[in-house]
């Protein structure tokens, strides 16, 4: 056979292979049962299911546990918090559980009953570090908090959900559904209290990065064209420390963004748009926007992730919000707006800083 001959046999037979495969395919799909056997309906998840299912494995990490049991001012408050406010004979709940040292110190702070509740598997190692630490009358339950149910309610829920971006555990949501479920009516939620906080800050030297773009003189070469290319990424405009040397000041004086009341908050009652203004009382450079928060749970028992608090708990971050670098002078007013969609989703976090004085 000529090779042209062969060419136009092979062409005949795609053509009709191609003509049968589309109307094969068309009537699957018009067909309700083939269709649903050929093509099962994709599940699409939620941010909180995404997030349930990061959690689970994130905190089985044992080194995330290590983090969090070796910083002291976190564990201090804590143990404080407890050892103050449960009493003899309370029904608890602590959500979250991790490797049970919540539940252990409410167990010995005389709690009847401990509900430990996690849905990682870390909770295994919980079970195995009660038993040979004496702890009793704790319950470890290896399930999500929102499928947790009791017939009696309890005194008090322990939690620990407190993210970098104070929302970003899904605190607010997790807390929320146990209190309106299983809490007594004046029952204690420990910590209760919150402080959101997003400063303009100034960086010292050493750690100040600038954007690419703002890069104009690199022993001659200039950078400033790459402002074309703004990454898309919303996690390119955020950096994270623990360090305290990287903020020199902030800008104005801090006072809270929100603040949150677990005993009374709704999950839709955090506003999606804030703003504020804050005075200049330190001119210069402004860097970002510094994302803090504080618990509290009385006066004198307060953990904070402040870029300047020396006694900060050094297992948070404190974030940075990157902007175009500016400069101030004493006296000026910025306005920082923060815009959200979803408050424990950074990625969906824009902010703006104007300097209203210009």
């Amino acid at each position: 056979m000529a090779v042209h001959h062969l060419q136009r046999f092979t062409a005949l037979i795609s053509h009709h292979v191609r003509l049968y495969s589309a109307r094969l395919g068309n009537w699957i799909f018009t067909s309700p049962r083939l269709k649903l056997w050929f093509y099962p309906p994709v599940k699409l998840e939620t941010a909180a299911e995404r997030y349930r299912r990061f959690n689970g494995s994130y905190f089985a990490d044992l080194h995330e546990q290590e983090r969090m049991l070796s910083d002291q001012p976190r564990m201090a408050f804590y143990h404080g918090a407890i050892t103050r406010h449960v009493k003899p004979g309370q029904r608890v709940i602590d959500l979250g559980t991790g490797t049970g040292i919540l539940a252990s110190y409410a167990s010995r702070a005389g709690a009847a009953k401990v509900y430990a509740i996690d849905h990682s598997t870390i909770i295994e190692h919980a079970r195995e570090l009660a038993a040979t630490n004496g702890i009793v009358k704790v319950e470890f339950v290896e399930q999500h908090s929102m499928d947790f149910e009791l017939d009696q309610k309890v005194d008090v829920i322990l939690h620990e959900q407190i993210g970098d971006f104070l929302f970003d555990e899904a605190m607010v949501p997790n807390v929320c559904d146990l209190r309106d479920r299983l809490l007594k009516p004046g029952g204690t939620i420990l910590p209760s209290q919150f402080e959101l906080f997003c400063e303009p800050v100034t960086l010292n030297d050493d750690f100040r990065i600038p954007y690419i773009w703002e890069l104009n003189n690199v022993h001659g070469f200039d950078y400033s064209s790459m402002e074309r290319s703004r990454p898309q990424n919303p996690e390119y405009y955020r950096l994270a420390s623990c360090d305290l040397q990287m903020v020199k000041h902030f800008v104005g004086d801090p006072t809270p963004l929100v603040e949150v009341d677990l005993n009374t908050i709704q999950v839709d009652t955090v506003p999606l748009e804030i703003k504020i203004t804050r005075e200049v009382k330190r001119a210069g450079k402004v860097d970002g926007l510094a994302v803090f928060m504080k618990a509290k749970v009385d006066d004198d028992l307060v953990l904070s992730s402040s870029p300047l608090d020396p006694g900060r708990a050094p297992h948070w971050g404190f974030r940075i919000l990157r902007l175009d670098l500016t400069e101030v002078a004493v006296g000026d007013l910025l306005e920082v707006t923060l815009t959200v969609q979803d408050w424990t989703d950074p990625d969906t976090w824009r902010w703006i800083c104007d300097n209203k004085s210009r």
